[in-house]
């Protein structure tokens, strides 16, 4: 009865974000909300299944819109081929970060993966091709394999959200992989999944890389939306931001980031030309009380109280 449930909820989210363009949403918030849905889901990856709290997660979704921005602005590069080199740049950044990081545990791995982050941000602030506090701008889409133009915002929201489902069922086969079995046993007892045989430092370290490069992915997917990459996108504060869209929508669930991540920009467009920079202290606030009444999420609280009437 509950796997119905579930797939009728997914249908009917499928069905709603097909026809969004059509009910008067607009497009370019879809795009971004589903840009940074995508983030979240590559963080939780990492966080919610293996238990491996990254302060730095910036670093790929900045250094990936970068050099994607870079690579059609200054190389005349097409936007496929931009698109799948700035998040192979994310997955090499990610594999040297976390050679470095999954070595500690805890607070000492995200203190590492915090100050690595704001290495990255200094470099693309001195860096001769980042053009510093302006970033790069102008960014054309253009097109989708020399055939369709994506310079539509329909179309590229299309584009956009073909990305990001292909992405959600890949984490879905992930967790429900034995690797993401083995995951899971590591963030519950890591000692233990290490005394059966299992390398946890080589899981560790891949599901890192794997997050990264979907971290990656989300940056050149938002820099070709928004036809721009700056430095906000490596700011600590879009890390945090991430952490905040995954906690608040349950980390360990699925569609637990969507939802955070949905709220968390849905308030940032609604309350920022009101409030200015007061939103994020109302965002924070709302985080504190989410994490005081629902500790698990909401997704993560709601899946709970299911269970316990089942």
């Amino acid at each position: 009865m509950q796997m119905s449930r579930i797939t009728t909820f997914y249908v009917i989210v499928f069905a709603l974000a097909l026809l969004a363009p059509f009910l008067g949403v607009y497009p370019i918030f879809m795009m971004t909300l589903l840009c940074y849905a995508l983030f979240a889901c590559a963080f939780n990856l990492m966080l919610g299944y293996s238990g491996m709290l990254s302060f730095g997660h910036a670093a790929y979704f900045g250094s990936s819109a970068y050099i994607t921005c870079w690579l059609i602005t200054a190389n005349g590069w097409s936007s496929i081929g931009a698109l799948l080199a700035g998040t192979l740049v994310s997955t090499v950044l990610g594999l040297v970060i976390g050679l470095i990081a999954i070595r500690r545990a805890g607070i000492y791995f995200a203190m590492i993966t915090l100050a690595l982050s704001q290495l990255v941000y200094f470099v693309c602030l001195q860096a001769p091709f980042t053009g510093g506090e302006n970033g790069i701008q102008g960014v054309p889409r253009g097109d989708l394999l020399g055939i369709i133009s994506l310079a539509n915002d329909t179309v590229m929201y299309y584009f956009v959200l073909f990305i990001f489902v292909c992405v959600y069922l890949f984490i879905v086969r992930v967790v429900h992989s034995p690797f993401g079995q083995v995951l899971k046993a590591i963030r519950e007892n890591e000692p233990r999944a290490s005394s059966i045989g299992y390398y946890a430092e080589q899981y560790k370290l891949l599901v890192f890389v794997l997050s990264s490069t979907l971290a990656g992915l989300a940056g050149s997917l938002k820099a070709l939306v928004l036809g721009f990459a700056t430095l906000s996108d490596v700011l600590q504060s879009t890390s945090g931001e991430v952490i905040l869209m995954t906690m608040l929508g349950g980390a360990g669930t699925f569609f637990g980031p969507v939802l955070g991540s949905a709220i968390v920009i849905a308030l940032q467009n609604l309350l920022s030309d009101k409030v200015g920079s007061w939103v994020t202290v109302i965002i924070g606030a709302i985080f504190v009380v989410c994490v005081m009444a629902f500790r698990k999420g909401i997704v993560g609280e709601w899946l709970a109280y299911q269970n316990k009437k089942s």
